[in-house]
């Protein structure tokens, strides 16, 4: 054999002057079909050739492969990095091996990762999904594998899905800018699209302030790297409701960071100036300037109840699709302070 040739049963067989039935018997636990001399021998063939059973053909060989696969909408979003470590946690728990897709948050590495994934035969799918068009759609009704959806959902497509209550904590996110005194109230997001937590923390944003008549309502859609216009909007915000008090909810962790440089930009400090809340708990939150107020997410918990709803499909739970909501926390920092 090759010094660069990866060992196989047939080179152990050989090594421990046996056939590969008893090298099969040994990989597969049936220890006590072999002979104490056997097994030594065995055993020593395997340490001196470094030899390493495929898990993934022994899995297939028995109709399981022990993988569930994540595609996440991006991965360089301190939410999904928070989210993953929950998922992680509970593959491990429950004997599974996560395969990690990012998609950077493009449609088409979507549809790509979701063959990518099935052709390695997973047996269940977590996604924070982009936005899956008709063609998506019908690859996964087509796939039957257990899938889960965190955080966002696909229209027209009945799937599990967990993730925050979004109305709950747009709703706790505003009433606190409001008890707070804040005058004018900016809410801003990446364009909506058919992200379903954009759209429901938008729609309880206003259905709040809708009770709240002598608070002026305003919305912003600015995608992420838009700097200019970012500041202008804001430029404008500030200028338009002078002598106000104004306040930002920024709705989500990414977006958080730009509004906060754009801010620096133009001259204006948060909790001074202007409020700042933003969804997402951020590790720099609490160090930049009087502290930013936030949502926290229960980000762990989130990717962690995910995998334990597609293990449980995988097992064979065929009730209904079901919705797992977590509450978010309020984290009070100098930012909306009065």
């Amino acid at each position: 054999m090759s010094k660069s040739a990866r060992p196989t049963i047939s080179d152990v067989a050989k090594a421990a002057k046996t056939g590969k039935t008893s090298i099969s018997r040994y990989l597969n636990g049936e220890k006590h079909l072999l002979s104490d001399a056997l097994l030594a021998r065995i055993e020593q063939a395997i340490a001196e050739l470094d030899y390493r059973p495929s898990l993934m053909a022994r899995g297939l060989k028995r109709g399981r492969t022990r993988l569930i696969g994540l595609i996440i909408a991006d991965i360089t979003n301190p939410y999904s990095v928070n989210v993953l470590s929950g998922i992680e946690a509970a593959c491990r728990e429950k004997g599974f091996t996560p395969l990690v897709c990012n998609t950077n948050n493009e449609v088409d590495q979507e549809l790509h990762y979701l063959d990518l994934l099935r052709s390695y035969q997973v047996e269940g799918i977590v996604v924070n999904a982009v936005g899956m068009r008709e063609e998506g759609l019908n690859r996964l009704q087509q796939s039957s594998l257990p899938m889960v959806l965190i955080d966002r959902k696909i229209p027209e497509f009945a799937c599990d899905v967990v993730g925050l209550d979004n109305t709950q904590a747009a709703t706790t996110a505003t009433e606190h800018l409001i008890e707070q005194g804040f005058e004018a109230i900016l809410f801003m997001s990446e364009p909506l699209g058919m992200v379903n937590t954009r759209r429901d923390r938008l729609s309880a944003f206003r259905a709040t302030l809708a009770r709240y008549p002598g608070v002026i309502a305003e919305n912003a859609e600015i995608p992420l790297h838009e700097a200019d216009q970012m500041d202008n909007t804001l430029r404008q915000f500030h200028t338009r409701h002078r002598g106000m008090r104004k306040a930002v909810i920024s709705a989500n962790g990414a977006l958080t960071l730009q509004v906060a440089r754009s801010l620096k930009r133009i001259g204006l400090h948060w909790g001074s100036d202007i409020g700042l809340l933003g969804f997402d708990e951020l590790e720099w939150a609490e160090l930049a300037g009087v502290g930013i107020t936030t949502l926290k997410q229960p980000t762990w918990q989130i990717g962690y109840a995910a995998v334990e709803q597609v293990v449980r499909r995988i097992e064979g739970l065929n009730d209904a699709v079901r919705e797992q909501v977590f509450s978010g926390e309020l984290i009070v920092r100098g930012s909306t302070a009065r």
